[in-house]
């Protein structure tokens, strides 16, 4: 205890050491305080609010799609054969449409708890890149076909309701069937609207460059399938008719934040009635509602943009805590007063890691809290988060600062020279995020982010990653490669390391 006293002694009477943290804390709210996204949100006077569509289970979601369907009463089954599905680009070299095929564009089967936007489904579809799959209420995603190609067609799908339970079924011949799926809808009605489905999400091209320095390419795709042999069983009512979900004007979803309009639906939709069966064209996505390219909006990881100048602050003043020591000839004392030189260390760690872990808290936490309202002031649209998504991202950021903080003053112990730990510190942990969100390419940048200690910036991320959208996942837009959990172990396994090399060094050197 005395020795933590001590530590804590030297660490507040250094107007410079306490200067550095309080600016550490300082730069994260003034960056996270300032508006630096904008966008139409609100600004146009009542009505041109960003409103989020919901899910049945309250998550933002997609839902944007061209349904040929009746209704169907009670158990029943749809079945279909997907004879072709072929789609549309955006161009990469200036305006309109180019042959070609999203790999999450879909054409299938869905039941559905009607018409509205955002209602509880399950379905059964063929997919551009990613073989047959079964997806429901919008964040389920199952099938054997990960990374398939569009090879072999046709293939035949079947949807049966039976009850609250959805099966989804495919086959090459329509003899023999596959499962390739089940799903429970909780709260599924008796009366259902079910049938065939086409749509084809925003897509968007990101090729070994970074993001900042090029941008990002893409818009609206379109996708049309053409179906055959359809059949059903049970108690189905109605004329098969078309309806496009989600097609209207207007900004009844998140819209971008640099000022546009996007429509709900994409380039082309329609449906046709042909002697064989349809022929269904749609655009827009049943999915999850994302930040990035290929969705809308922020969240609140990127208020915390100012967390890496922060960082620079704080590593400082832990490494010239630990170098500090050798510059003024301190260490002797220290060791006299205390030969137990792995005691020294850990105080000194404990002590730091302390005092930059409740600036960054209390920081973050105001970022967190206040920064939200910044942004939305801009007319940016900003995710929402659960309470206890916030309470993690701002306990995170303040465990990201502390460990980078612990990890250069066992630098400075190694190093004994200040300039020479800073530098270190400063290469080893935030070079490795600018480089990742400026001028990298996004795989480049995902490895960086996977081994360095700025792997541990994914502390700060908001919103999962989907498997089942094809979005250009960047630092930049708050997306990290590891999750929370082993992110944090990467970090703890360099402090780990450096101190361990501190330790060793510190007893083998002489003061």
């Amino acid at each position: 205890m005395n020795l933590l006293r001590a530590e804590w002694t030297k660490l507040r009477t250094m107007p410079g050491w306490v200067a550095g943290l309080l600016a550490g804390g300082l730069l994260i709210l003034v960056f996270g305080l300032t508006p630096s996204r904008s966008g139409s949100c609100g600004q146009h006077g009542p009505g041109s609010e960003c409103v989020a569509l919901r899910g049945p289970g309250g998550e933002e979601v997609m839902d944007s799609f061209t349904f040929v369907h009746r209704t169907l009463t009670g158990d029943g089954s749809v079945t279909v054969r997907v004879a072709d599905l072929s789609g549309q680009l955006p161009r990469d070299d200036g305006p309109g449409m180019t042959p070609g095929l999203a790999p999450w564009a879909k054409a299938g089967l869905i039941v559905k708890d009607g018409t509205k936007q955002g209602s509880a489904y399950a379905a059964v579809m063929l997919t551009g890149e990613h073989g047959v799959r079964m997806q429901y209420d919008y964040v389920h995603d199952e099938g054997r076909d990960a990374g398939a190609k569009l090879a072999p067609q046709p293939v035949w799908l079947r949807l049966t309701r039976a009850g609250e339970q959805v099966r989804a079924e495919r086959s090459a011949d329509g003899t023999t069937w596959t499962t390739a799926g089940t799903a429970r809808l909780s709260g599924l009605p008796a009366t259902v609207t079910a049938g065939m489905f086409v749509t084809s999400p925003q897509y968007s091209t990101q090729v070994n460059e970074s993001v900042v320095l090029s941008g990002i390419q893409g818009g609206p795709s379109s996708a049309t399938g053409t179906f055959e042999g359809l059949a059903t069983t049970g108690s189905w009512t109605g004329d098969w008719q078309g309806t496009d979900i989600g097609a209207r004007e207007g900004p009844a979803e998140p819209q971008p934040t640099d000022g546009t309009t996007r429509r709900a639906v994409g380039p082309r939709t329609g449906f046709e009635q042909t002697a064989n069966g349809w022929t269904v064209t749609g655009s827009g996505d049943i999915a999850p509602g994302v930040s990035g390219a290929s969705g809308t909006g922020v969240t609140i990881s990127q208020a915390l943009v100012g967390t890496f100048v922060g960082l620079v602050a704080v590593v400082v003043v832990g490494a010239t805590f630990a170098s500090g020591e050798y510059r003024r000839g301190m260490i002797r004392t220290t060791l006299a007063a205390q030969p137990r030189r792995g005691r020294v260390l850990a105080a000194k760690a404990a002590v730091l890691g302390t005092a930059v872990f409740a600036v960054g808290l209390a920081a973050a936490a105001a970022v967190v809290t206040f920064g939200q309202d910044v942004l939305r002031d801009a007319g940016a649209y900003v995710h929402p988060a659960s309470t206890l998504t916030e309470l993690r991202v701002a306990a995170g950021t303040a465990l990201l600062m502390a460990g980078c903080a612990v990890l250069a003053a066992g630098l400075g112990f190694l190093l004994r020279r200040g300039v020479a730990a800073v530098t270190t510190s400063i290469v080893v942990v935030v070079l490795p995020y600018l480089l990742s969100v400026t001028v990298l390419p996004l795989r480049a940048s995902d490895w960086l982010l996977r081994v360095t200690p700025a792997a541990a910036f994914a502390l700060q991320q908001s919103e999962p990653r989907y498997a089942q959208i094809d979005n250009v996942y960047s630092p930049a837009d708050g997306y990290f490669p590891l999750g929370a959990w082993s992110s944090l172990a990467v970090l703890a396994v360099w402090v780990a390391a450096v101190l361990g090399g501190a330790l060793y060094v510190l007893r083998r050197r002489d003061a």
